[in-house]
């Protein structure tokens, strides 16, 4: 959930001038200080320019002439900087990979600039590069600058979700606090009582505000590790050092929300006094937006998901107008970070608003809008697999056909009978031949255009497949951990464990995964088996059935597969072999024995984190998944037995069908029993003859309690009417 980060700012150079210069640059140097500090930009360029002229080869003149123009433009002019400190780092042929040249501490203000803007242009791992190049020398730096670079690096690994380095440098700024008292009060001895009395003043103020962010990181690192005990303790020195304060209060509503006390969670968001908050040209954060955002997290986690859209759609409302107040006319999109204060750069939430938003919408049944919010958040995260997936998911849902519209109950008749022709004596009922399952989008259109079909799904799974790390020969046999993405300010954390990810994070190698939480190793073998699925299920339905095949037999053969996929992956498998007139194959991927576990452990495989962003896997939504998903492993062993039945027919084994059908039928009640199993009991009775009590099967629509046990007279089988056509071979079973 969202609470406050720290604000770097670029520094000027206010190092003493070193040895031997004159006092005339002593002065112009202490002048130009001094009016930078009272912002007075214009007098303090002068005193540079002056400065310049006597000592041209000194190049923090010109950093500070750079940073002073950065300030005097109301730091609209971020990238211009970027691009001067560039060349004045060039120029004093020094690199940030060069640790040598950091040996020099005087270059050190010159990496710290360049890392805050790294930091506000959400350039992570260059920020990160320099910072950590600047904390191998932190000793020689004085205190307070020692504390800004340790500050900035916390900030880093928390938008990058590397808690433990976070924790370990919360710890050198504690030692630091302790050192830096310690020196206080050792150098009272040799100044004046009023020196003593000002010095000490803003030294106490400096420690109280430094061990209050101290435990608000503490918070927001325990947060990401969800250790709740940990956590817990922090939160208690949160509220006694910062009071109720919005970033407190934020920060123990993410408590309440990680342990799913949701309730309490609103309860503490509503108490907050966002409007007594600074704006984000001071802070760098939309707090109504935050705010907006953590409660549509919220109301997400507690299943009511169209209060939460409603939520996300007030943050992303709020996001906007922050923009535009900003002056940025295109909402946060520009990309050349002109006429936008540096410092209010990273308020724009609004790619991981509208992640948080396709997730909601693909939880609700609107595909459609889920996929507009998430095609265009992946142009900004197009290196999140989980993302890609998503994606086709939504492309997966839009295409799903009749399914959508079947209520609970019986089958719907609309999957048995196409249409009726001709009146009376005339009349003719025209069954469903296949189920109507792909739907051509966009004729005559490249599959690489955006659009809701099966084709771009299949690019999309193809990219999230490609975005996975090389699968590792050798697997660990652990518990699958449950992850369900929902930001908060995206994502939400269900679990209640201290052991969560602290001990996992130092064994499992992070694979970034932004706007969610890194991947890690046991998470991307989950992922991969979703993607195969989905793989599989689209590459069937664009008749694709080689490469279905591949895919099934893939995911079957992953170490980590669920019980729920490998029933997936047995039925895909069995159904693109019988396109492919590989009967025999098939009939052995469906023999009801390789059912031994439904469950959905493996594919709520998001559960993470507190920072940006958010998803869980679009297969949970109750009415789907009644309909279309054995409950069971007795319902999915007739799902197998109904398939099985039909691949007899087509070997034209029809003792065997009945038999698996009547087998089938006493194992599911009447409500489970898919159109494609009433098509197939109306096939069986119409090649023995029986037209109609096959008209009575689909009047009824349903299987007659007389039909699986019922054998044919031989007699009856001479006579009988061969139909013109063969029923669906399949019963289309979509992955929840």
């Amino acid at each position: 959930m969202a609470e406050n980060a720290e604000q770097n700012d670029a520094k000027h150079d206010n190092s003493p001038p070193p040895p031997g210069i004159t006092d005339q640059e002593k002065e112009m140097a202490a002048g130009a200080y001094e009016a930078f500090q009272t912002a007075r930009y214009d007098e303090s360029l002068k005193h540079l320019a002056a400065l310049q002229e006597l000592t041209k080869a000194d190049y923090k003149i010109a950093m500070n002439k750079a940073v002073v123009e950065f300030y005097k433009s109301g730091q609209t002019t971020t990238g211009a900087l970027k691009q001067k400190l560039l060349a004045i780092k060039n120029q004093v042929h020094t690199t940030a990979e060069d640790v040598d040249g950091l040996d020099d501490v005087e270059n050190s203000l010159l990496y710290y600039n360049q890392a805050v803007i790294h930091y506000h242009m959400r350039q992570y791992s260059e920020a990160i590069s320099v910072g950590e190049k600047l904390y191998q020398f932190l000793e020689p730096f004085e205190e307070k600058f020692a504390q800004a670079v340790c500050f900035l690096l916390v900030d880093l690994y928390l938008l990058t979700f590397q808690p433990e380095k976070a924790l370990h440098l919360l710890a050198v700024l504690d030692k630091l606090s302790v050192q830096g008292g310690n020196k206080n009060s050792k150098g009272e001895l040799n100044s004046s009582s009023k020196d003593i009395g000002s010095q000490k003043a803003e030294f106490t103020a400096l420690i109280e505000a430094a061990k209050s962010k101290i435990h608000q990181y503490k918070v927001r690192a325990y947060i990401q590790m969800k250790s709740s005990k940990a956590c817990k303790r922090e939160i208690k020195s949160v509220m006694n050092t910062a009071g109720n304060s919005a970033p407190s209060l934020f920060l123990k509503s993410n408590f309440e929300y990680l342990r799913g006390n949701y309730r309490k969670a609103i309860k503490l968001l509503n108490s907050s006094n966002i409007a007594e908050h600074p704006g984000p040209i001071k802070t760098g954060e939309c707090v109504r937006c935050m705010f907006w955002n953590n409660l549509g997290c919220i109301h997400f986690a507690m299943g009511k998901h169209n209060l939460g859209i409603f939520y996300f759609k007030k943050a992303l409302q709020e996001n906007d107008h922050t923009c535009a107040q900003l002056g940025d006319g295109s909402n946060g999109q520009s990309k050349n970070f002109t006429g936008i204060p540096m410092c209010a750069l990273l308020a724009n939430k609004r790619y991981e608003l509208l992640y948080n938003s396709g997730i909601q919408l693909l939880h609700i049944g609107r595909p459609l809008a889920a996929f507009e919010c998430l095609v265009e958040a992946v142009q900004v995260y197009h290196s999140n697999p989980r993302l890609w997936l998503r994606l086709a998911e939504c492309c997966i849902l839009a295409n799903k056909g009749g399914l959508e519209q079947e209520s609970k109950g019986l089958p719907c008749k609309k999957g048995i009978v196409q249409s009726v022709v001709g009146q009376g004596y005339h009349r003719k009922i025209v069954l469903a031949s296949q189920s109507a399952l792909n739907t051509v989008y966009s004729e005559g259109q490249s599959a690489a255009i955006p659009v809701a079909s099966m084709e771009f799904a299949a690019i999309c799974l193809r990219n999230a497949l490609l975005l996975l790390p090389e699968q590792q020969q050798e697997v660990k046999t652990e518990n699958s951990s449950k992850m369900s993405t929902h930001s908060g300010s995206t994502e939400s954390c269900n679990e209640n464990s201290d052991t969560c990810s602290g001990k996992s994070a130092e064994s499992d190698k992070l694979f970034p995964a932004p706007p969610s939480s890194p991947l890690r190793k046991q998470e991307v073998e989950n992922l991969r088996c979703s993607i195969l699925a989905c793989s599989a299920y689209v590459a069937l339905a664009l008749g694709d059935n080689l490469m279905a095949l591949n895919h099934a037999e893939k995911l079957l053969y992953q170490p980590k597969v669920s019980g729920s996929l490998k029933f997936l992956g047995h039925l895909y498998a069995a159904e693109s072999l019988i396109s492919l007139d590989r009967i025999s194959d098939a009939i052995a991927h469906l023999n009801p024995e390789n059912v031994t576990d439904v469950s959905m452990g493996v594919l709520n495989t998001e559960q993470d984190q507190g920072s940006e962003k958010g998803d869980e896997p679009v297969e949970s939504s109750g009415k789907q998944t009644q309909l279309c998903y054995p409950s069971c492993v007795t319902s999915a062993r007739a799902m197998m037995l109904f398939n099985l039945g039909s691949a007899y027919c087509l070997r034209s084994e029809y003792d065997k069908a009945r038999k698996c059908l009547h087998q089938a039928t006493s194992m599911v009640n009447t409500k489970e029993i898919p159109p494609e199993a009433i098509l197939l009991g109306v096939y069986l009775e119409l090649q023995n003859g029986n037209t109609q009590l096959a008209l009575q099967i689909i009047k009824r629509n349903q299987l007659m309690p007389t039909l699986v046990q019922r054998v044919s007279p031989p007699e009856a089988r001479k006579k009988a009417i061969q139909p013109i056509q063969l029923p669906s071979s399949f019963t289309q079973v979509q992955r929840k």
